[in-house]
């Protein structure tokens, strides 16, 4: 059995896989005659392949209880996918595992996952051809605006893993 380690979530060490959508270090300034602060281009949509078009959906995801074990992992190879916690608790959690889009087998994804915690208001966005497992939400039921692909095209690849991957 692999036991993943967590890493918090930084603009830094998730560039690999996409972007970060958080307010704090993002380009902004006032719009509306001040009365409201832009935050200006947080990540781009990647959907153009095949003719695709993007779309805005809502996901509920039930909560996960640790220890768990990692069973799937997916990847959109048309277009990114971007989750947007909507949460009114800044404690809320939600747990990103992924993998780099080169990867091509089990074992080279289960070679190089990487698992981040992410709290409160933090999106991110997938790249495209990112392996990542399916949404995770930690201690509670969380609603998440998702924005990605629609369109032409096989845009979602799934593996089940066969190795036990555990979080704790």
């Amino acid at each position: 059995m692999i036991t993943l380690p967590i890493t918090e979530l930084t603009r830094e060490n998730f560039a690999p896989f996409g972007e970060v959508l958080a307010l704090e270090g993002a380009e902004h300034f006032p719009i509306n005659q001040g009365s409201t602060e832009r935050f200006h281009a947080l990540s781009s949509v990647d959907t153009s392949d095949q003719n695709g078009k993007p779309i805005i959906s809502l996901f509920r995801g039930q909560a996960f209880a640790r220890p768990f074990e990692l069973r799937v992992m997916e990847r959109h190879p048309l277009g990114s996918q971007s989750f947007i916690p909507v949460t009114k608790d800044l404690n809320n959690k939600y747990l990103v595992v992924v993998a780099p889009a080169t990867c091509q087998t089990e074992t080279e994804i289960t070679q190089h996952l990487r698992a981040f915690i992410v709290q409160g208001f933090t999106g991110v966005t997938y790249a495209k051809g990112v392996w990542h497992h399916p949404l995770i939400s930690l201690d509670q039921l969380q609603d998440f605006i998702v924005i990605d692909r629609q369109g032409p095209g096989n845009n979602c690849d799934e593996i089940e893993l066969s190795n036990q991957i555990r979080i704790d």
